[in-house]
């Protein structure tokens, strides 16, 4: 019987290759229609990769770590006699795991990439009338936000693929910010490590949610010039009230913690401040701010940073939200979040209080102009009225797009931040 081959499939939201993070079979297992084969890493989040029809493996035709455009045969299946191809084509398994979102660039609408030759074929498939390269919609985010023309790019990749490489090294300076012409560019270093003690020295392969976190930090870095204000507050009466929340929520089995709180605070100071709850479209060269407020948290889970998103965080109780800060806090940590419990965010939160620390200049999350950080508490004296009394304080902080935010006004938004924390009976006065 003649073998079949599984392609790796059109995944949609705009996703044209994909990163195989993982074989989930081998050469002579036996797979049933429908059976996830193959976890892969896009741009977007890890999906499973399920075969069209049941048979068994005899030959794996790519490694973990390559990476593969849609259409691209990924194994090959002698099927099973009562195996039925699906009649329909195969989709991608909802999403496993995923990258900090970068919600808002606009790779949803990539144009679709031609079909890359695969494994033991010559046949080369002309590209799309309305596209002249190859390229992952990352680097096509990155050559916009660069003001490049990626089409003018010689592409180093395999099959002249355009990378990220090609793409900061053809960039003017003026892709780093909005630079009127004739000005320097800018002349790149390579980015190669040479080892000094290889022989005490351990490679491992940067992939998966660690690479995509990588890219999407290091793309952050480049966009946003960031600048960090720190803050302490005095949390004893927030510190009570949470108790007292805490307590009364254990009637309806949910865990509260200090984040929801936070969350109240912060929402009603982005009323406050808009710019905060804003984003910059540098191609249309507007501020875009936003009517709603979705909230992300960082999240620390065993495949790395993942940020959920809280969505219309200001209609919800400190009870909802902390129900769906647990919910989504487990399926993060289990690599269970879906694509659309990842974008949209309007602002982020990073809690690394839960680990420790005392201050951090977190990187914001680009398209988000701001990050807000909190940490530890700890038990000080503090100095009032002529005398020293024991406070419980907590360090926040406050990392800004200067393009939009200045220091002055970075410091006015957090005295009211502040000021609510520390008098958490506003927060009642803000929701009515």
């Amino acid at each position: 019987m003649a073998t079949k081959e599984v392609k790796l499939p059109d995944i949609g939201e705009g996703v044209t290759e994909g990163e195989l993070v993982k074989w989930l079979v081998k050469v002579g297992d036996v797979v049933e229609a429908d059976q996830p084969v193959a976890e892969v890493m896009t741009d977007k989040a890890t999906v499973e990769v399920p075969t069209p029809f049941a048979g068994t493996v005899k030959e794996l035709k790519a490694q973990e770590g390559d990476t593969l455009p849609i259409e691209t045969v990924m194994l090959m299946l002698e099927p099973s006699g009562g195996g039925a191809e699906k009649a329909a084509a195969p989709t991608a398994a909802a999403p496993a795991a995923a990258a900090p979102a970068t919600s808002g660039s606009g790779s949803a609408n990539v144009p679709s990439q031609p079909t890359a030759p695969t494994a033991g074929s010559m046949e080369v498939y002309p590209p799309a009338a309305e596209v002249h390269v190859l390229a992952t919609p990352a680097t096509r985010r990155l050559a916009r936000e660069m003001s490049v023309d990626i089409n003018q790019i010689q592409g180093t990749g395999l099959a002249g693929r355009v990378t990220r490489e090609d793409v900061l090294q053809s960039g003017p300076a003026a892709g780093l910010g909005a630079v009127a012409a004739g000005r320097p560019t800018l002349s790149l270093p390579p980015m190669g490590y040479q080892p000094s003690r290889p022989n005490e020295e351990e490679r491992v392969p940067l992939r998966g949610v660690r690479k995509k976190i990588a890219e999407n930090l290091q793309l952050a870095k480049q966009i946003v010039p960031h600048f960090t204000l720190m803050e302490e507050a005095v949390v004893t009466e927030l510190f009570a009230m949470r108790a007292q929340a805490k307590k009364a929520a254990e009637a309806y089995g949910v865990k509260v913690t200090f984040l929801p709180f936070v969350i109240k605070a912060l929402v009603a100071t982005l009323r406050e401040f808009p710019m905060f709850n804003a984003s910059i479209d540098d191609q249309a060269g507007e501020i875009v701010y936003k009517k709603y407020f979705n909230v992300g948290f960082a999240a620390d889970t065993p495949n790395g940073l993942l940020v959920p998103v809280i969505k219309n965080a200001d209609t919800k109780t400190v009870l909802q939200l902390s129900q769906e800060i647990e919910q989504l806090a487990l399926k993060a940590r289990d690599g269970k979040l879906a694509l659309d419990e990842m974008k949209g965010a309007t602002i982020t939160i990073t809690n690394i209080g839960s680990v420790g620390g005392t201050y951090a200049t977190p990187i914001i999350n680009h398209p988000e102009v701001a990050i807000l950080g909190m940490y530890k508490i700890t038990d000080k004296p503090v100095f009032k009225d002529g005398e020293f009394y024991p406070e419980k304080v907590m360090n926040y902080t406050i990392t800004c797009d200067h393009r939009l935010i200045d220091g002055a006004v970075a410091a006015r938004f957090m005295q009211s931040f502040v000021g609510r924390i520390q008098e958490p009976s506003r927060l009642m006065l803000d929701m009515m």
